[in-house]
């Protein structure tokens, strides 16, 4: 399965639903370019959905990684929502459920953002 996104904003928050699995670099390389092109402009409060992501592996974990980056070194920082069991093990496993604000929804996700 390919991966491919849809980015949207929400006022200052830009979302980005997530499809398919993310495992390879190569596979995010626009949407890694239009993150940067969006904190350029200090637009740095970002919402990963992962509702419609079926799987994630070390090389997508580090995509995700690398947008949080890139969001807090800019004053800003990332949301992760609708996570499936299998991404919320991972992310436990690897312990990036504490760095990363992770949670249930779209709302809360801009809620914790917002604030």
């Amino acid at each position: 399965m390919i991966f491919s996104y849809k980015s949207s904003k929400q006022g200052d928050i830009s979302t980005y639903l997530f499809y398919g699995e993310l495992i390879d670099r190569g596979q995010a390389s626009s949407l890694l370019d239009e993150i940067e092109e969006r904190v350029s402009k200090n637009e740095n409060k970002i919402l990963l959905n992962l509702a419609d992501l079926k799987y994630l592996n070390s090389s997508g974990l580090n995509i995700i990684i690398n947008i949080l980056t890139k969001a807090r070194k800019a004053g800003g920082d990332v949301a992760i929502c609708n996570v499936n069991k299998k991404i919320t093990e991972l992310l436990i496993i690897t312990k990036l459920n504490g760095v990363f604000n992770v949670c249930n929804s779209v709302e809360e996700g801009v809620a914790i953002l917002n604030n």
